[in-house]
């Protein structure tokens, strides 16, 4: 399934980065960095007429031969991206959208935490 997951800041500061294989972790996170470039062209307004999309999910950012990189966006700006081993075929659309739901979901819960610093990293989701 996924061999990294992130979820990235409105100021592109990693809040939380965790990847399957620790040898790596470096080539992931320069993965996911590459990645935000991506997410801030698909977030900007093709024209100053046309309002923002309602649509919080990007779909699938860039592929490379050995991952596929997907986005989702809140409301907020908070960036999920998550890398995917490009040899799993069997993964569906429907699935990611379903990771990203319960990774907003599971991000939410900590952001409710009252102990919890906006803007501070977070130690486990």
């Amino acid at each position: 399934m996924a061999v990294c997951i992130s979820i990235i800041g409105k100021d592109n500061a990693p809040l939380y980065l965790t990847t399957t294989d620790l040898d790596k972790e470096l080539e992931l996170q320069y993965r996911v960095h590459a990645a935000l470039d991506v997410v801030e062209e698909k977030c900007q307004p093709v024209s100053k007429g046309t309002p923002d999309s309602k649509e919080l999910y990007l779909g699938l950012l860039y592929s490379t031969e050995t991952h596929k990189i997907y986005g989702f966006v809140t409301n907020t700006k908070i960036k999920f991206v998550i890398v995917v081993d490009s040899g799993n075929i069997a993964l569906r659309e429907n699935e990611v959208r379903a990771m990203f739901r319960n990774l907003h979901m599971l991000y939410t819960d900590a952001v409710c935490n009252p102990f919890y610093a906006p803007g501070e990293p977070l130690t486990s989701v």
